[in-house]
């Protein structure tokens, strides 16, 4: 088991090495107001302006202008090559919740390592915050108050299955599998509830984040 190096009893924003917009990392802070990069996310942040609190992952793409700026015992090198940075942030992590942003729009590879790690961990806690879309792992059950025509997506990560109630294409009955059927571009026709077996992702416009956090019973603090 990793050694918890963070606690917050508030949100936790991790940032990752893609492109981070400013938008995003402003919406993710001010829910999430403590800063954790992995590995070369800190370089993203200091052109920002911006200084993480930690850094944590192994350290190969770290620049020399953020360990330079940062406190050494601020930096920790997880040297170990079976995990990825972000998985080495949330496994170090103690928190009611993290955004991430920074892992989607650069590298396909490492946006579906990221999106593998919420998956494989069941880290139902976490929400991924890209340019257009909010991702998290569906729970069991849940209820969101949608608008008629919220684009609502759902993509399997394994074999899944599941109900829904206020969706345009509902899901009931229906099988999923990465390489059977997916369930993108559904939308909501009002309020949405869904009972979900198996590894399955829901991807929502990015500005349903205070209402996704809402319906996960994730409180910002």
């Amino acid at each position: 088991m990793s050694e918890i190096m963070v606690t917050s009893d508030r949100g936790v924003t991790v940032v990752g090495g893609g492109p981070v917009a400013r938008r995003d990392l402003e919406d993710a802070m001010a829910v999430a107001p403590l800063v954790v990069a992995a590995d070369g996310g800190a370089d993203h942040l200091l052109d920002l302006g911006l200084m993480p609190d930690w850094v944590i992952g192994d350290l190969d793409s770290l620049g020399g202008k953020a360990r330079a700026a940062l406190a050494p015992g601020r930096i920790v090198e997880v040297a170990e090559q079976d995990s990825t940075d972000f998985e080495k942030c949330l496994s170090r992590i103690s928190a009611p919740f993290v955004i991430a942003v920074g892992f989607t729009g650069l590298r396909l590879d490492h946006t579906l390592a990221a999106l593998t790690v919420l998956v494989r961990q069941e880290w139902s806690s976490v929400l991924m915050l890209g340019s257009d879309d909010l991702v998290f792992v569906a729970p069991p059950r849940i209820e969101l108050p949608l608008e008629e025509g919220t684009r609502v997506s759902l993509y399997p990560m394994g074999p899944s299955r599941g109900r829904s109630t206020g969706l345009f294409w509902p899901i009931d009955g229906l099988d999923f599998a990465p390489d059977g059927r997916v369930g993108t571009s559904n939308r909501a026709e009002g309020p949405v509830a869904l009972e979900i077996e198996g590894p399955m992702l829901v991807m929502l416009p990015r500005d349903c984040l205070p209402l996704a956090m809402a319906a996960l019973g994730l409180g910002a603090g």
